[in-house]
């Protein structure tokens, strides 16, 4: 499957590990995992998703596969316009990649949608919320398009 379309097992897989993560964390913070899709409904559907019920977490989990698969794509643009990626260490890259979208999502997207303050005034949850984007995001992708695995 991996090597028929890289592009969508990198997608899947990132997707899942990301979403599996979110969904455990919200158990563990005492939330209901629904509620959490609902929330990510709220970005591009409005405040209104959070009462939709299963069609908002449902909403939420389609934007949160959309999201995934723009930054998959665009770590894919990135190997393929600098080579060289896949040529370094996978674990410097992916850490390297999932910083950036760490950054681009907490200092740009959650303050622009929903007024967050970065950097978090709670810095464990800074932490939990950097985890999944180097570990479930940044360290695949670039091990899944890694020279030796091309």
């Amino acid at each position: 499957m991996a090597r028929r379309n890289p592009f969508l097992f990198a997608w899947a897989l990132c997707g899942t590990l990301d979403i599996v993560y979110a969904a455990v964390w919200s158990v563990l913070a005492g939330s209901d995992p629904a509620r959490m899709l609902r929330g990510v409904a709220k970005g591009p559907f409005g405040d209104a998703a959070g009462d939709w019920g299963i069609g908002g977490a449902l909403a939420g989990l389609a934007t949160h596969y959309a999201i995934m698969g723009a930054m998959v794509a665009f770590w894919f643009a990135l190997v393929r316009a600098v080579p060289a990626l896949a040529r370094r260490p996978w674990w410097l890259t992916g850490t390297i990649y999932g910083f950036g979208l760490y950054l681009v999502m907490n200092a740009v997207v959650l303050p622009l949608r929903f007024g967050a303050p970065f950097p978090p005034p709670d810095l464990v949850k800074g932490a939990v919320a950097l985890f999944p984007h180097i570990f479930f995001i940044g360290w695949p992708l670039a091990w899944l398009t890694r020279k030796d695995a091309l």
